[in-house]
């Protein structure tokens, strides 16, 4: 029987109810996270502060569409089965808009093509291999960070220079260390015809003998090597052939060891010389990179990561694509990341039309010590857009619609 007690109880509770959700509100828009936080910690604990600083920066100024973001994150355990998983719990449980996220490159290329078969948008921020975008592109994947031909290409005038003839090849034995290194033998090859690869060492991911990968190099006598080893491979991969002595008189390259991520736990071990790509946070002058740099600081009293530029600028690429698109519409979403321009902490990116790769850049330079730390010196910007193959070339390589 309704009673007035209990009729007047209602009612104030359905005020109190109008005060908290007011008639109108919206619900926040959900971006679907998923990345091998586990796994990956150097990169992505950073990575994850990034976002998280991009999202209170958006909000604070009012949101997109008029209702604010937020970021659904799950850990996908480093495995593309899990991967797959945790994203279409994101879309079916958890309500995401679309995906975005992903550090290895077999995790990237299972989500990609997950977010195929269920035609949504996926940024893939992390995942080096050059098939995301190109063998294995698809109408619904765009990637924001520098591939491995990309940075592979920043290298190659270097390595001309020098115009060694024995080159060895160190790698991890995954998607992105066979992508780095048939993207070196390639480009190398096409500009010093002649050139010899007298060694290749495939490495299990974390798990190096780097014992005997140094001892075959200093069997095979290169005259330089090419490494895309990086985290704690490329830390033993460094203390053993220093021990020995195998870097002495070869000149070395490698991929990411300019990242703060993976050349600050080399410390005093740091080797001087190597030709890299990687981030000199501390020295970069542009206005947009003080702006992040003096916000990341700020929140977090701590220098920022490589992760965390890519992180940040994961979500400001997410928040640009649903402002041009006006809707979460997964065609218009689509049709408004196809050709974006973004300011990102690097500058300003374009996802291309053709293929749906940003033009974000990279920092190029040798390592060094100071002051019992590593750094990159001699460094320079290259941008993005002035190391990829010609449209000819990757109309061939990219499926047709």
């Amino acid at each position: 029987m309704l009673t007035r007690n209990t009729f007047l109880a209602g009612a104030a509770a359905l005020v109190a109810l109008s005060v908290v959700a007011p008639a109108g509100a919206q619900a926040p828009i959900k971006i679907g996270e998923l990345n091998s936080y586990k796994v990956f910690p150097a990169f992505l604990e950073p990575y994850k502060k990034g976002f998280e600083l991009a999202v209170e920066e958006v909000n604070a100024a009012g949101g997109v569409l008029g209702r604010k973001i937020e970021v659904v994150s799950r850990d996908d355990n480093g495995n593309p089965g899990d991967a797959v998983r945790v994203a279409e719990e994101l879309l079916s449980r958890e309500g995401a808009s679309f995906l975005v996220g992903t550090f290895p490159s077999n995790v990237g290329l299972a989500v990609a093509d997950f977010a195929k078969q269920r035609k949504v948008l996926f940024i893939a921020a992390e995942p080096l291999t050059d098939k995301i975008v190109w063998d294995q592109g698809n109408a619904y994947t765009f990637r924001l960070r520098t591939s491995t031909y990309m940075q592979t290409a920043m290298l190659i005038p270097d390595a001309v220079k020098l115009n060694k003839k024995r080159w060895a090849i160190v790698y991890p034995n995954y998607e992105y260390g066979q992508s780095a290194t048939a993207a070196f033998k390639k480009l190398l090859s096409a500009k010093q015809p002649g050139v010899e690869f007298v060694t290749e060492q495939a490495t299990p991911l974390g798990k190096i003998d780097a014992g005997a990968v140094v001892q075959a190099l200093a069997d095979a006598k290169p005259d330089a090597i090419f490494s895309s080893l990086f985290g704690p491979d490329l830390a033993k991969f460094v203390r053993e052939g220093q021990q020995r002595g195998v870097f002495k008189g070869v000149e070395v390259f490698n991929l990411l060891a300019g990242e703060p991520e993976y050349l600050d736990p080399l410390k005093e071990e740091t080797p001087d010389g190597w030709y890299v790509t990687g981030y000199p946070w501390s020295e970069l002058k542009t206005p947009e990179h003080t702006k992040f740099l003096d916000a990341y600081q700020a929140k977090y009293k701590d220098y920022p990561r490589l992760g965390s530029v890519v992180g940040y600028a994961t979500i400001m690429s997410a928040v640009a694509i649903i402002k041009k698109a006006g809707s979460l519409d997964q065609d218009k979403l689509i049709a408004a990341a196809s050709g974006i321009t973004v300011l990102t902490p690097f500058g300003m990116v374009e996802y291309r039309p053709i293929d749906h790769q940003s033009t974000m850049g990279a920092y190029v330079g040798k390592l060094g010590v100071k002051d019992g730390k590593g750094y990159m010196k001699e460094w320079r910007f290259v941008d993005g857009k002035d190391v990829l193959p010609s449209d000819a070339e990757i109309k061939e390589m990219r499926p047709a619609k």
